[in-house]
């Protein structure tokens, strides 16, 4: 993806982060969550079905595609550069994503229908590269990082703005270099967010720091929230160090905070604390944009893949183990899939969907499994 050219102020800044760059490969660590994957592991079938991609019962075609969307959603549908968040409380299921230019969108439970929010102009405006949702006394809230304004948007999910974070400025963090870089007036380019126990979790990886940054969310009616000390990851190539911070997701049911590393073709895992724990390997060249779970299941979107001609894939992994590679550009026709940026997965009346957004050019889709 290309990026601008970003320059840092202090000279000791810039020592540090010389060796910044693609990271070399990390050893998977044996305490690992998964199986670590090569990738060869990302075979097609021996007969493929038209219309159909994905491996035995994880097989998917085509459930929706951009022309549901509101009329001013597909204006702008080319600048998409986001990600999805799911309400995953008992009898919702509302997908949560946004457009610059045209707002918050939320596609429906069944999966059959995206609205366009009324939302707040200056989030609307905005370039938001992901979404999250948490809850406050059983409240939603959704967090957009802003990646060119330099700040973090809390909303409702009726769109209307709760709290904007600005860039820190300097001082608030518990490491030197932290603090240096933004007194240096270094780039602040939140890439994601996610909610732990009261406190946002922040990737930069879009900027030369690329460390993970906190800041704790001290109230919430009226909404507050302000820079924590707790930082950690960094630009480099040593374990838990990052190439390029993408997205970040707690796994559900954990305190487990993953992190995906992008030119380096992995997944990251720490504790709340900052604690690197583990290294998963993915196949390589893939590039993976975000994680995703559902129960059992595990969904990473790539960039690219193994084979850029084939369009980027989709990972679907159950229990750790990697059952379905899903090509939507070679194999649903979708030319404008060479790069996945975002997918969710769903389960509706027992099938599983699978919500995608293409980068470069924009673009959106809903893929539903294949009955047997």
């Amino acid at each position: 993806m290309t990026r601008r050219t970003w320059f840092l102020v202090l000279p000791s800044v810039l020592a540090l982060l010389a060796s910044a760059g693609d990271a070399a490969a990390h050893h998977n660590d044996p305490g690992s969550w998964f199986t670590p994957i090569a990738a060869e592991t990302s075979a097609t079938p021996a007969t493929p079905v038209p219309g159909v991609t994905g491996q035995g019962k994880y097989r998917f075609r085509v459930f929706l595609k951009s022309d549901v969307l509101p009329q001013a959603a597909r204006d702008v549908l080319v600048k998409a550069h986001g990600g999805f968040a799911v309400d995953e409380r008992p009898g919702k299921g509302e997908t949560y994503w946004a457009l610059p230019g045209a707002g918050v969108l939320q596609v429906a439970p069944n999966m059959k229908s995206v609205a366009l929010l009324k939302t707040t102009p200056v989030v609307k405006d905005a370039a938001l590269h992901n979404t999250t949702i948490w809850y406050a006394k059983n409240k939603p809230m959704l967090v957009f990082p802003g990646v060119e304004a330099g700040k973090i948007f809390t909303t409702d999910t009726e769109g209307s703005l709760l709290h904007t974070l600005d860039a820190p400025v300097g001082g608030e963090f518990g490491i030197p270099l932290v603090n240096d870089y933004f007194r240096g007036a270094g780039n602040f380019i939140p890439t994601d967010v996610e909610h732990l126990e009261g406190v946002y979790y922040i990737t930069t990886g879009y900027s030369n720091l690329d460390y993970v940054l906190t800041a704790r969310v001290t109230s919430t009616s009226p909404m507050k929230v302000q820079w924590h000390d707790l930082a950690f990851g960094g630009r480099g190539t040593g374990p838990g160090q990052l190439g390029t911070g993408h997205g970040i997701t707690v796994r559900p049911g954990t305190k487990i905070i993953e992190v995906a590393d992008r030119p380096n073709s992995e997944i990251d895992r720490y504790t709340r604390h900052g604690q690197h724990l583990s290294t998963q390997k993915m196949p390589a060249g893939s590039l993976p944009c975000d994680t995703h779970f559902l129960d059992q299941y595990m969904l990473v979107p790539a960039l690219d893949g193994p084979n850029r001609k084939e369009g980027a894939p989709i990972y679907l992994y159950e229990n750790g183990e990697l059952v379905s590679t899903i090509l939507a550009k070679r194999d649903l026709g979708l030319e404008n899939f060479q790069h996945i940026h975002n997918a969710v997965l769903r389960r509706v009346d027992g099938k599983l969907y699978v919500i995608a957004q293409a980068w470069n050019p924009g673009d959106f889709a809903v893929f539903e499994q294949v009955n047997n």
